[in-house]
């Protein structure tokens, strides 16, 4: 299993979890290397299997170079896209750099998209693989949308749900399903660096459950959908928000 993203937070949670489950896991990271070696460390000293792979998936050459990674291991059967970033700026949209804009975009929706074609590739039922699972991680964001604070993650996150639904559609021929897990507020490093340490502590009280999700209960929504037990599902986007 490939899980992109996964020196922390979420990423890091779903990596741990995929070990534990009896996955070989390419633990994939773009700057954070110690990071990743923290995660590969955890998951060999509970007795399971883990590389750390750099790559920055929105360089098409580095995503091949990370499947072919992959491919030393193993037979592929899953890929989580689970890097993804705000740009660590909060406010109003015509204040978000244009710069920011566009790596925003290049990480979240072209990236994976990369990951997304790489992974179909080397999955495909009909080619050299035996079908497979890919997991995408979107937001709840996309419901209001994020006003004055993160409008444009919230828009690359909706272009991830829309591609979801698209691919799975086009790939259920090839034996691959293509699902979405939806987080809602989660508590990782990532409000923090934008700035707002303390957001999830100040949107509990519009949490139906009154908190937070933790990463592993966000990690334990996406081992469901890669499971038998959810075979018949694809295309789905499933929130994990508290019910907000």
């Amino acid at each position: 299993m490939i899980v992109t993203g996964a020196s922390r937070g979420i990423g890091a949670a779903i990596a741990r979890r995929a070990a534990l489950a009896g996955h070989t896991v390419v633990v994939n990271y773009s700057v954070d290397r110690s990071g990743a070696r923290e995660v590969v460390q955890s998951i060999t000293d509970d007795g399971g299997s883990a590389v750390a792979v750099q790559a920055d998936v929105s360089d098409p050459a580095a995503v091949r170079e990370m499947f072919d990674a992959a491919a030393r291991l193993g037979r592929l059967t899953a890929v989580v896209n689970n890097a993804g970033i705000t740009g660590n700026l909060i406010g109003n949209l015509t204040e978000v750099p244009a710069e920011t804009v566009r790596r925003v975009m290049d990480v979240n929706v072209t990236g994976l998209i990369y990951v997304c074609q790489e992974a179909v590739r080397r999955m495909r039922a009909d080619g050299n693989g035996s079908g497979g699972s890919i997991v995408n991680i979107s937001s709840t964001a996309t419901k209001a949308g994020s006003p004055g604070t993160w409008a444009h993650y919230a828009a690359s996150k909706g272009a991830v749900d829309v591609l979801t639904a698209g691919l799975a559609a086009e790939v259920a021929p090839l034996g691959i399903r293509v699902n979405c897990v939806a987080p809602g507020s989660t508590n990782t490093g990532l409000h923090a660096a934008a700035g707002m340490p303390d957001r999830v502590e100040r949107l509990n009280p519009t949490i139906p459950m009154g908190r937070g999700a933790e990463p592993d209960e966000v990690a334990a929504a996406v081992m469901w959908l890669m499971s038998a037990e959810a075979g018949y599902i694809t295309g789905a986007v499933l929130p994990v928000s508290g019910g907000r």
